[in-house]
């Protein structure tokens, strides 16, 4: 099951696991929650391991994660950013 697993995705389990993790903790840091109110609850054994994970996935702590809006990967994470308008001859 874990060499099927691994063909399907491309991943381990576990590395999977480990990235529906993060994600999880990047929408609740895009949403402006407290990384030590939410670690535990995210899985997280507690808010270092949390910030261990942030650092190794995208190089920066999770308060600069907070802020990057490039990991705005929905509507939802982001729900007090402005949306962002096109001007010129395409909008």
């Amino acid at each position: 099951m874990w060499d099927r697993f691994r063909w399907r995705v491309g991943l381990s389990p576990k590395r999977a696991a480990k990235l529906v993790r993060f994600d999880r903790a990047v929408h609740r840091l895009a949403a402006d929650e407290s990384a030590a109110g939410f670690a535990a609850a995210s899985g997280y054994a507690d808010q270092p391991h949390l910030h261990r994970d942030v650092l190794a996935f995208t190089g920066v702590t999770p308060a600069t994660v907070a802020g990057e809006q490039w990991l705005a990967v929905d509507d939802i994470a982001w729900a007090r950013a402005q949306p962002r308008t096109l001007s010129g001859p395409l909008s």
